[in-house]
């Protein structure tokens, strides 16, 4: 866990759900081990974003997870949530043990997904992410390989109902983890599927993924220069009254205006290369 801001990720989960065994024991020393290692990595990497994902608010864990939890942590990761309901009781608890943390909602079983925009609504949800592979297991269905020709097809409706919801409800949305490892080109695939469907970024299981979904998700310097050529020339058509106007072939309307703006900003907000690496103290 020490390790993992020489990646340079926009945040980092500490695990207390798939990544322990479900024994009481095993549950118990990892809520210990979570607790320290998050104090201290908000306390050498303070402009890094450090969560702590704890088990479902139905499991038997979930009580005793609110021990691992501290004030420093930029919010909680909680797994299956299944309505509005839900939610808002994992928020009442959060209160209650004197805790005011956003929450991270994940969408990953039928009824989380019915009910996206209502787990969405709450005040307390900052963020969501969709998980693949518990909402298959739930629905009874399987995940297709890429072997098929139609990767992330048997998904297709559910990750577009999330990415929507949490458009509708102002949440930014992660997309779905890739588990498949030393495969690049699969990985960016499979983000390139998730940004075009709107997702805001993407869980990584393995550090080497952090910059192919940097790549992938931030404006690359291309995007950046388009962007503003497109929006010099909209102010030039303006300048002269025209109220429609064509850029490099293609017509241009108020969205993409819109777009362009947004990922402007977006680029603006990002820190640079040399910024990431003295944030995380690690150089290539």
């Amino acid at each position: 866990m020490a390790k993992l801001p020489r990646s340079g990720p926009d945040a980092v989960v500490l695990d207390l759900e798939d990544a322990v065994p479900n024994t009481p024991q095993a549950k118990a020393e990892a809520r210990i081990i979570t607790r320290d290692a998050a104090r201290e990595l908000v306390a050498a990497h303070p402009k890094l974003n450090v969560f702590v994902r704890i088990n479902a608010p139905h499991s038997p864990y979930f009580a005793d997870d609110l021990h691992a939890l501290t004030p420093e942590l930029a919010g909680v990761v909680v797994p299956k949530l299944e309505s509005g309901a839900d939610t808002l009781a994992v928020a009442a608890a959060l209160a209650e043990y004197g805790l005011s943390l956003p929450i991270m909602a994940g969408l990953e079983t039928a009824l989380g997904v019915w009910h996206a925009h209502d787990i969405m609504a709450v005040p307390a949800v900052a963020w969501a992410y969709f998980g693949a592979e518990d909402y298959t297991t739930d629905l009874g269905g399987t995940r297709l390989s890429e072997l098929s020709g139609t990767p992330n097809l048997e998904v297709l409706y559910a990750r577009s109902r999330v990415a929507l919801a949490a458009r509708v409800a102002g949440v930014p949305a992660l997309d779905i983890v890739v588990t498949r490892l030393n495969d690049d080109a699969g990985f960016l695939l499979d983000a390139a599927q998730g940004r075009a469907l709107g997702y805001a970024g993407k869980l990584c299981i393995h550090p080497a993924q952090v910059a192919l979904c940097h790549g992938t998700f931030g404006p690359t310097p291309a995007d950046t220069a388009r962007a503003r050529r497109l929006l010099d020339a909209a102010h030039a058509a303006a300048e002269t009254g025209r109220g429609v106007m064509t850029f490099e072939g293609q017509m241009i309307d108020e969205p993409m205006l819109a777009k362009a703006r947004a990922l402007l900003a977006q680029a603006e907000a990002e820190p640079t290369q040399a910024e990431a690496e003295a944030q995380s103290g690690h150089h290539e």
